[in-house]
């Protein structure tokens, strides 16, 4: 059985999993390259099933990690929800039909689903999200400036909870997952166009909210 990699790594901040940790998705996500991997899976094939993990895990456990702000939720941490997801994937992949539309939708839809299930664990609403961790860069290892990080994505993800669900879906899987936007509308059920537009029209909304903090 394959499993995902969730032991910790020094970099990770007391409490949190940070984004950093997680590599972005190294193949692209479109229905041309999937579905071939999708249908050789389907069937057992080793190499296939291999190489479809590689595909999807990356984005998996960045999107969980986004969405539950890389905060362990009582005895479920984020990569063990990635986990799940993916068990869940390679689960119902000998009975999924492709009927036209997209793999990544359905692994987004799952996803989506593990996360709001885990919220429900620990009673939370998940209209709620914890804050998201932001990307960080190089810094150095002083415990201030993992703390400064810490704070700042905990006060901006208190501004994308004010957001509509779905531009927040959007801008988690465009600046935190790393998907195109023709990848993101695949998954959202979306037009590229769209994606843009929702996008566009989250950052605006975010800068607007960031100027009205005195200290932002």
């Amino acid at each position: 059985m394959t499993t995902i990699d969730t032991r910790p790594v020094a970099d990770d901040v007391k409490g949190y999993t940070t984004l950093r940790t997680a590599p972005r998705p190294s193949g692209r996500m479109t229905k041309e390259v999937l579905d071939p991997l999708v249908v050789a899976a389907k069937t057992g094939d080793p190499d296939a099933v291999h190489a479809l993990l590689a595909v999807v895990k990356p984005a998996l456990v960045r999107y969980c990690r986004a969405r539950m702000g890389g905060r362990d939720l009582s005895y479920l941490s984020a990569d063990d929800v990635a986990q799940e997801v993916c068990l869940a994937v390679f689960k119902m992949l000998p009975s999924y039909e492709d009927r036209g539309g997209s793999f990544i939708y359905l692994v987004r839809a799952i996803a989506a689903n593990k996360v709001a299930d885990a919220f429900r664990a620990v009673s939370r609403d998940r209209s709620d999200p914890v804050p998201e961790l932001p990307e960080a860069g190089p810094v150095s290892n002083e415990p201030e400036s993992h703390m400064l990080g810490v704070d700042l994505g905990a006060r901006l993800g208190k501004l994308v909870a004010t957001l509509p669900r779905l531009q927040q879906e959007v801008l988690t899987l465009r600046i935190v997952v790393g998907m195109t936007a023709t990848e993101t509308a695949a998954a959202l059920g979306l037009s590229p166009g769209n994606v843009r537009v929702k996008q566009h029209r989250a950052l605006v909304k975010l800068r607007e909210l960031a100027q009205q903090e005195d200290d932002f």
